[in-house]
């Protein structure tokens, strides 16, 4: 295997032309050929019989190329960059200059690389303190959230529907007389005042009786999400089965006991009072990390590579599409109800990729320039730390050297965060 190295007229940009010798890229052509023999079916043998000089014969010689590449050269380009130090950030752009048997294979890779950080002042940054205090309002605000958990539901019988009962209907919903598609359902549960439904609906609701049936006229809103009800106006048939209400318990050392392990009410508020202070606390202490970086790229110039916005971009798709499979959703279903193609969703996302980018390649230039090195005992500590989270053992993770790096380049710049803010002016 040899390389060679140029740059070419485009900043951070190298040709690197690589050269993988015969004898390797035969042994991939008959790693793909074991691979795959069985799929072949050739007139005269069995079906995965037939030797690989006929299969070539029928298909053409070159049916095992594409495949015998993708088999050998993605190890040997990591190899090679490692070994050569070469920090490539996009996506390689390939062209095959030789291939085939008996051949060395030869193929040229155009990749953006690293760009150099200059860096400007960061230290003595000055910024303003942050700091949140936790009022009787917030008390207060987490005291009824504990009041909705533990309320109770009342059943109502001797009058009609206020705002912010729970009703259960049947409802039915028509456009131009027409019944439409998840427009219907039986005991349906239903907060008025909630906004749950289209505007309008739950409003009409206020004033029904118990077995009341009643005819509901509103407008789907113009950026619905489905095409065919978008702007339309509709009615439903609406049935009011039942009345419900919120009863919420009465805030009292009783209700300290019930809820928690304090005997008074006074003492749950202190609780309340020293959680929200650390949460705060941790608010602070990273926005605070926030504004110095902040201040801190505000003075580099960079001319971050397009691919390593591009990979950004790919990272943070991929976060919300996992988000949307926790809620049973795939992202063209999710871009469908948004009215967005998938490259208008991943233009939103550049700019603050390339924040991201920008915070990352700056800390980076921090952390060499201030020779800023982990503990192995603080990696050691956190892996078993991870361990317990994930249910594997330490050992599983430290076989994998990604997951190893990834630790240890993240108490880097948990240390690096550190060391930026307590070398700023704070006022």
């Amino acid at each position: 295997m040899s390389l060679k190295v140029e740059k070419t007229d485009k900043k951070d940009e190298l040709k690197l032309e690589f050269t993988i010798e015969a004898a390797k890229f035969d042994e991939a052509i008959n790693k793909v050929f074991a691979k795959s023999a069985k799929y072949f079916n050739i007139p005269g043998f069995r079906k995965g019989k037939a030797p690989m000089k006929i299969v070539e014969r029928y298909y053409g010689e070159k049916i095992f190329y594409e495949d015998a590449f993708n088999e050998v050269v993605p190890e040997e380009y990591a190899r090679e960059l490692k070994e050569n130090n070469i920090e490539a950030v996009s996506r390689p752009d390939i062209d095959i200059k030789q291939i085939g048997k008996g051949q060395d294979l030869i193929f040229t890779a155009v990749v953006q690389t690293k760009p150099e950080v200059k860096l400007g002042k960061y230290k003595g940054i000055e910024i303003k303190k942050i700091e949140y205090n936790v009022t009787d309002h917030d008390i207060e605000h987490e005291l009824g959230h504990m009041q909705e958990k533990n309320a109770r539901l009342i059943t109502i019988e001797d009058r009609p529907v206020e705002n912010g009962d729970i009703t259960v209907i049947d409802f039915e919903g028509f456009v131009d007389g027409k019944a439409f598609e998840g427009g219907k359902a039986e005991n349906h549960e239903l907060t008025i005042g909630s906004g749950a439904f289209i505007p309008g609906f739950e409003e009409q609701i206020i004033g029904m009786k118990i077995d009341e049936e009643k005819d509901i006229n509103v407008k789907f809103p113009e950026e619905y999400f489905s095409e065919e009800l978008k702007g339309k106006d509709a009615t439903f048939k609406v049935k009011l089965h039942e009345i419900k209400k919120k009863e919420l318990p009465k805030l009292d050392d009783d209700f300290a006991k019930d809820v928690s392990e304090f005997n008074t009410l006074e003492e749950l508020k202190n609780s309340i009072k020293e959680k929200l202070e650390e949460e705060n606390s941790r608010r602070a202490k990273n926005e605070t990390g926030e504004a110095v970086l902040k201040a801190i790229c505000d003075k580099v110039e960079i001319d971050i590579p397009s691919g390593m916005i591009e990979s950004e971009v790919d990272n943070m798709v991929s976060d919300v599409e996992q988000r949307l499979s926790y809620q049973g959703l795939d992202l063209t279903t999710y871009l469908q109800y948004m009215g967005k193609t998938l490259e208008e969703f991943r233009k939103e996302y550049e700019e603050q990729a390339g924040i991201a980018v920008k915070n990352r390649l700056v800390l980076e230039a921090i952390i060499k320039e201030e020779k800023i090195e982990v503990d192995e005992k603080d990696v050691e500590a956190k892996i078993k730390e991870m361990s317990e989270i994930y249910g594997k053992t330490e050992e599983e993770l430290k076989k994998n050297e990604n997951f190893v790096n990834y630790v240890r380049d993240a108490l880097k710049n948990e240390q690096v965060m550190e060391f930026i803010v307590q070398n700023a002016k704070i006022k």
